[in-house]
């Protein structure tokens, strides 16, 4: 299966990835990790990018769509599932090309939806370990000992970018750049929409159910 996991910031991506690459066996690409390994690794790929990098530039599209193809190019049989990427219609439009050359398609796209107020409030609410990394929520998941890490006692804090302002620009940002690639692979009957705002698990039965029929066809 080729698989394209879509959704705003705090629907629950990093979730459902996990959940679905342990169940199917694929290799989970992410943009951002293959940016930062070329760059790591000094690759061509990774030199050209790091000037945008460094500035704070969105890396352009043709640099992201050659480093997603040729990590597209490592993947075992079983498949893969991108994770951030792509971001806009036209790195849609070029992964298709890539793809086509080499006989292939995306098969899924999973579009994990769910209203602002929601990831407001899971954003806002989320506190992280600075020791360990780990993640706690305000209402969903409170440490055992209030603001105090289960693992190794350090005091939690509310990272910048969980401000709500930030939030709200990641919001924007999404809504101006990334619901277009929604609309764009609509048009090939590829989008399963699904309702991220219930428990993971919930979600999860949601994606396998969804996921199960295309392994069975």
């Amino acid at each position: 299966m080729r698989i394209v996991l879509l959704g705003a910031p705090g629907a629950g991506k990093g979730t459902q990835c996990k959940r679905i690459v342990a169940r199917y066996g694929l290799m989970h690409l992410s943009s951002g990790d293959i940016l930062r390994q070329e760059r790591a690794a000094g690759t061509e790929l990774g030199k050209k990018a790091e000037d945008y990098m460094d500035s704070g530039a969105l890396v352009p599209d043709d640099i992201i769509v050659e480093m997603m193809a040729a990590a597209i190019k490592k993947t075992p049989e079983a498949g893969f599932i991108l994770d951030g990427f792509p971001r806009t219609v036209n790195q849609a439009v070029e992964l298709d090309e890539s793809l086509a050359r080499n006989g292939q398609r995306i098969d899924a796209v999973l579009n994990l939806r769910v209203s602002d107020r929601v990831v407001v409030e899971r954003l806002t609410g989320r506190r992280s370990c600075p020791q360990c990394g780990a993640v706690y929520h305000v209402k969903n998941l409170k440490p055992k000992a209030d603001r105090l890490c289960d693992n190794d006692g350090a005091e939690l804090i509310h990272r910048s970018d969980d401000s709500r302002e930030v939030v709200n620009n990641r919001l924007k940002t999404y809504r101006q750049q990334t619901r277009p690639v929604v609309d764009y692979y609509k048009k090939n009957n590829t989008v399963y929409d699904i309702d991220a705002s219930k428990d993971a698990d919930q979600v999860t039965s949601l994606v396998l159910e969804n996921l199960d029929v295309l392994v069975s066809v």
